[in-house]
């Protein structure tokens, strides 16, 4: 194999997030970390909520970020391949990173194989039992009208209304994450259930903030990437084997 032969997976960056002061030196960590892969990354898939809040207008983006971008552009003129998935914080990705970066933008799940290993992949929002309130809003906010709507307010007042909701978000509050039970956990309750019509070697989430890497089986296990504000986690598939990592 080439040096340039792993396949690196990290969600929940969260950038832009209240405070805005942790937001520089997350960055920071957060390209430093994207520095150390591009030596031997050949792909990299970013499971959602990697912005705390993204929309497209037509002529204007989120102000910020321009050294963590920077960074993902020199990876893919490296030729890194770059996967971004929607997340809850950043569902309104449309067609900005993949024309400034040829990155392929995923709104929902992804089946992939390699090296003959079946891997699925979700940011993990609205999977698994409960949560009917979010999984509401989450077709409404999908629709092409509510995106036609929110597009008409000036970028200042947009962007503005959503600063301000991300101060009550779990990662501005710094909410606790405990692990609840393989029994109460909604994505490993999902998974079970997606086994029981495909086999799959990773199921790999994340939104959930907690880092996992559970047995489902004698062949399948879960991960749960993590976040970047806590934990720095992320996974990286060398060919043969998938392992969750903590970038220090």
């Amino acid at each position: 194999m080439s040096a340039r032969d792993k396949i690196y997976f990290a969600s929940d960056f969260h950038l832009g997030s209240y405070p805005k002061e942790a937001n520089i030196s997350r960055e920071q960590t957060i390209i430093r970390w994207l520095d150390a892969i591009k030596l031997d990354a050949k792909e990299l898939y970013l499971v959602g909520d990697i912005f705390d809040f993204w929309f497209e207008y037509r002529t204007v983006v989120p102000r910020g970020y321009i050294r963590f971008l920077g960074k993902l552009a020199e990876l893919a003129d490296l030729g890194v391949k770059i996967t971004l998935f929607k997340g809850n914080h950043d569902m309104w990705m449309f067609d900005y990173f993949k024309n400034e970066l040829g990155a392929e933008i995923i709104s929902d799940e992804l089946e992939v194989t390699y090296n003959g290993k079946n891997f699925y992949i979700h940011h993990g929002d609205g999977l698994g039992p409960g949560d009917k309130k979010y999984k509401f809003l989450k077709q409404f906010f999908r629709s092409p009208f509510c995106q036609w709507l929110f597009a008409r307010l000036h970028p200042n007042l947009g962007i503005g209304i959503a600063q301000r909701w991300s101060k009550h978000s779990r990662i501005a509050n710094n909410e606790d994450e405990q692990f609840l039970g393989e029994d109460r956990e909604w994505l490993i309750i999902y998974a079970k259930e997606l086994l029981k019509t495909k086999e799959y070697d990773y199921l790999i989430f994340g939104h959930r903030h907690l880092p996992y890497d559970i047995s489902l089986s004698d062949r399948t296990r879960i991960i749960n990437l993590g976040e970047w504000i806590n934990f720095y986690t992320y996974a990286v598939w060398d060919g043969e084997e998938l392992q969750l990592k903590t970038w220090k």
